[in-house]
């Protein structure tokens, strides 16, 4: 049985890359009591580069105590409950055996399952770890980012129920792979475009297709 473990937010600070100072949100603490989620996420959880973050198919960032569980063993360091920015901390979830499109229900609320979490310079100087990306990257264990269908409120303990998508999708780990292919096929883009993916994943793999459709013959 999933468990909602801890709700966490964010507050705007800043983190010293290699030659500059950015503002960031990924310092997220645990919030005590109910919290609401709405439509584009935490009230008061910072999002700094709304380039890649947030917005209404990104509001929540879930991430699972098993996962957590395999980088402890894999690193021997403990990994504390929004470590790794996720708004929700999931017990028994391992964000592998998710597809795209995949509902989780926790108290009142309703998430779908939109997209994995592709890391970045910012993750990494969060992590001390300049070899971060690469390390998140080969394990395969990105989390996924949320959209939300049903706002409402949530605590820690509340149960977490898994509803599967009856819909075309893909696996979130095959979507993960799939970014990284250097040179997608049609193949490859359409069946990303088919799973109720998120709107940047969309814009983006859209581009691609008209692109390598342009090309042929």
């Amino acid at each position: 049985m999933m468990k909602l473990v801890s709700i966490n937010i964010g507050k705007e600070q800043t983190q010293q890359r290699k030659d500059y100072v950015e503002t960031t949100g990924i310092y997220k603490m645990p919030l005590s009591g109910a919290v609401e989620i709405k439509s584009l996420g935490i009230e008061g959880d910072a999002i700094c580069d709304t380039k890649h973050h947030g917005g209404p198919d990104q509001a929540i960032y879930v991430y699972g105590s098993r996962d957590y569980e395999w980088w402890a063993n894999e690193f021997e360091r403990e990994f504390a409950p929004g470590m790794f920015g996720e708004n929700l901390t999931i017990s028994g979830l391992e964000s592998g055996s998710f597809n795209i499109g995949d509902y989780l229900h926790v108290g009142a609320v309703t998430l779908q399952i939109t997209a994995p979490r592709i890391p970045c310079g910012t993750f990494a100087t969060r992590m001390s770890d300049p070899q971060w990306v690469k390390k998140f990257r080969k394990a395969e264990r990105p989390g996924m980012y949320c959209r939300v269908i049903k706002e409402g409120l949530v605590q820690a303990g509340d149960e977490v129920r898994l509803e599967k998508y009856s819909g075309a999708t893909l696996s979130l780990v095959q979507m993960y792979r799939d970014y990284y292919e250097k040179d997608k096929t049609e193949e490859i883009l359409r069946r990303n475009l088919d799973a109720p993916i998120s709107a940047r994943s969309r814009i983006d793999l859209e581009k691609e297709l008209e692109t390598l459709l342009a090309q042929k013959p």
